[in-house]
């Protein structure tokens, strides 16, 4: 056997035991969580996360108020507790769930209240010690605080501020290390986060105007408090906020909630608290009597509803509880306020078809009333035709009354009895109809009547030329002056064996430019000189060899000529406009010709070579730019038997632009290379001397076209002050 024979049949089993030892030696490293316990020593509560290995840092975390939790991320940590959930029950701390995602494990601990907490590396655990009463800031605010120390400062890089796809304002702050501490919690109706030991770029410390980007959060602001910077989150409304925290990022969502008063719970899903009922055939009434205590709800029941009902549920969210009963048989709930209404569903659809029956009845016994709105921006011409379903409902009357079978069924505000008069000179809308009615038109007044925002968008055309060309030629001719002495010219061999070239010929100039006269004999027999370049002739040089003793001469004629040119031009519209109102502006000639009529006669029309902009604007929720142009770069060309043609430069196009930037939308480049070669057969091949039988021109030109693109917001309220 060879040395190579030997080394192929070594090589798998020398490759398989390197990935075994690789793959035995990641499994080796890669860390799990192995349990999850609590524990409780007087008034204070620890719960223990042990691991497979040592944790090298303390894992970044983060709590929330509403509900109380506190969330940890272990990166690289997988999970290996064989079930999502830890029932743990202490004073405080509920339950502990494990989440496992790709990059990470985290830990979320549910607990009944907001309160402090630290946390410490043990061996093979982490211990986290919640402190016995709730934070000092008040019941209303939670204090996460990590005992990692983090010296010297870090520093942060940027704050910016996104508008989620659900309408949630997102902050991302980005950090220079993942040692920076973070303490998320909620101050009265604000949101501030707090970050230790770390310090605040002077461009960082500013004030951002978010309003316009339609999320709940309004403003926010970064600065520095005492040995921590404080960036304070301002929302409106209803909302709810969610944090993590990766190596070089914090990012902050806050969210509204839309509240439905008729769910039992607020949010998505089931959110109630958890409860066990283990019943034998119990009374429906008696199950319902026992969710009322637990939950607080005051609770009436319909005397339709009976029966029993056996069930065993675990560690299910009331809500959720509640509706197993009611759908198990067949009955249905109602929420007003405290107050739950549990009867059968056709006795509650019953009740709500009375209801909807007596509301309309109502609206058409109410009395009338007209009410005059003053539209400050929107033309009341425009708002009308909306309050009716675009006119297929009421009809506007002086009188304001209107049929209920001309209003029909399809108008969105106004009831079959209301009516609408749009006055454009005093741009007023008088609404007849229900109070009810006139209260809902002024609330979707109150939405319409707005200033449009507008914008301003400018256009760059840029076309740039440049041109070379280069051109060489000869002249090469003889010239046989013995006519003018008594020779005969022509072609003759004389007594002394020269050749003599050329025609006789009378008054004219001789060859290469070299003078004759009367009865002079000349000749051209290489006549290719070189091609203007640029609307110039070229230039020549001119050698003549004249022998005294034969009265003949020679002459050599080379002529050159070579040109280099470069232009630039710039075409600049600006126009303003309304947001999604179209504008247009346009400069250029109007080119006249004349054409053909059906009658046989000619008349005159007129088109046009013009630079043009027509473009529509759409405004986005998060500050960009949709816009919908066409761009025409018109100019006159050359002159034809038909007229003048038009050389044309066009681009349509739909593009989004951030505000304030300037993207490229288009550009056309040509090029056009030439090389002309013009020669004597035979002798232009020649080598050395073929030049003096050939002349050359090359020509280059190139084009180029580029549309640039900027529209920026009017008035826009600044985001830095």
């Amino acid at each position: 056997m060879t040395v190579t024979q030997a080394v192929k049949r070594a090589l798998p089993q020398t490759l398989l035991a390197v990935c075994l030892a690789l793959g035995a030696s990641l499994a080796w490293a890669q860390n799990s969580i192995k349990s999850v316990s609590g524990s409780a020593q007087g008034e204070v509560e620890t719960v223990r996360i042990e691991f497979a290995r040592d944790l090298t840092a303390l894992p970044s975390a983060f709590a929330t108020q509403k509900p109380a939790r506190i969330a940890l991320d272990f990166p690289g940590v997988t999970g290996g507790l064989g079930r999502s959930s830890v029932e743990i029950n202490q004073s405080n701390v509920q339950s502990a769930n494990v989440v496992q995602t790709e990059e990470l494990s985290r830990v979320v601990l549910t607990l009944k209240r907001p309160t402090s907490y630290s946390m410490q590396l043990a061996e093979r655990a982490l211990i986290i010690t919640f402190d016995p009463a709730p934070s000092s800031l008040g019941s209303e605010a939670t204090q996460s605080r990590i005992s990692d120390v983090v010296n010297p400062k870090e520093s942060l890089s940027a704050i910016d501020f996104r508008r989620g796809t659900d309408g949630a304002g997102r902050i991302r702050i980005a950090l220079s290390s993942s040692k920076v501490a973070a303490d998320i919690r909620q101050v009265g109706s604000n949101l501030v986060v707090d970050l230790s030991n770390v310090s605040l770029p002077e461009a960082l410390r500013r004030k951002l105007d978010v309003i316009d980007f339609g999320t709940p959060v309004q403003t926010v602001t970064s600065s520095e408090v005492s040995d921590r910077v404080r960036i304070l989150i301002v929302p409106q409304g209803e909302w709810e906020h969610t944090a993590y925290q990766t190596e070089s990022e914090l990012v902050v969502d806050v969210k509204a909630v839309k509240l439905d008063p008729k769910k039992l719970t607020p949010g998505s899903g089931y959110n109630g608290q958890k409860l066990s009922l283990n019943f034998q055939s119990i009374d429906v009434r008696q199950v319902l009597q026992v969710i009322a205590d637990f939950t607080g709800f005051n609770v009436v029941t319909s005397d339709s509803v009976t029966g029993s009902v056996t069930l065993r549920l675990m560690d299910v969210p009331w809500d959720q509880a509640l509706d197993i009963i009611l759908q198990s048989k067949g009955l249905g709930v109602r929420k007003n306020g405290s107050v739950l209404w549990v009867a059968p569903r056709e006795e509650i659809a019953a009740k709500d078809k009375l209801e909807f029956e007596s509301k309309l009845s109502s609206e058409n016994l109410e009395s009338l009333r007209t009410q005059s709105f003053q539209l400050n921006y929107a033309k009341a011409t425009e708002i009308a035709p909306q309050l009716t379903a675009g006119g297929t409902g009421a009809s506007a009357s002086p009188t304001g009354a209107a049929s209920a079978s001309s209003a029909g069924a399809n108008a969105r505000i106004l009831s079959p009895r209301g009516s609408v008069i749009a006055e454009t000179r005093t741009n007023q809308l008088f609404v007849t109809d229900i109070p009810s009615k006139l209260d809902q038109v002024a609330q979707l007044i109150a939405k319409v009547d707005i200033p449009v925002r507008q914008v301003v968008i400018e256009a760059r055309i840029v076309e740039a030329d440049d041109t070379f060309g280069k051109s060489l030629g000869v002249k090469l001719g003889g010239n046989d002056l013995r006519a003018s002495k008594g020779g005969t010219g022509g072609y003759e061999i004389s007594g002394d064996n020269r050749i003599a070239f050329g025609t006789t010929y009378s008054n004219a100039v001789g060859a290469a430019g070299f003078a004759g006269g009367t009865n002079d004999t000349t000749s051209n027999f290489v006549n290719l000189p070189a091609t203007g370049q640029g609307g110039y002739n070229p230039a020549t040089f001119a050698v003549t060899l004249f022998s005294a003793a034969s009265n003949r001469m020679m002459g050599l004629e080379i002529s050159a000529l070579e040109s280099d040119g470069k232009g630039k031009v710039v075409s600049s519209p600006r126009v303003i406009t309304a947001d999604q109102a179209k504008a247009e502006i346009e400069q250029g000639v109007e080119i006249p010709y004349q054409m053909a009529t059906s009658s046989g006669a000619t008349s005159l029309a007129f088109r046009k070579a013009t630079l043009r902009l027509n473009v529509t604007p759409q405004i986005t929720p998060e500050g960009n730019v949709n816009l919908d142009l066409e761009v025409n770069k018109d100019s006159m060309g050359d002159k034809t038997p038909y007229g003048v043609a038009i050389n044309t430069k066009r681009i349509k196009t739909q593009v989004l632009v951030e505000n304030g930037g300037t993207v490229v939308i288009g550009g056309i480049f040509t090029l056009e290379d030439q090389v002309t070669d013009t020669k004597v057969p035979f002798f232009g091949d020649l080598p050395a001397i073929g030049i003096l039988f050939k002349t050359k021109t090359v020509s280059t030109a190139k084009k180029e076209m580029l549309i640039f693109i900027t529209p920026k917001l009017v008035s826009e309220r600044s985001v830095v002050r």
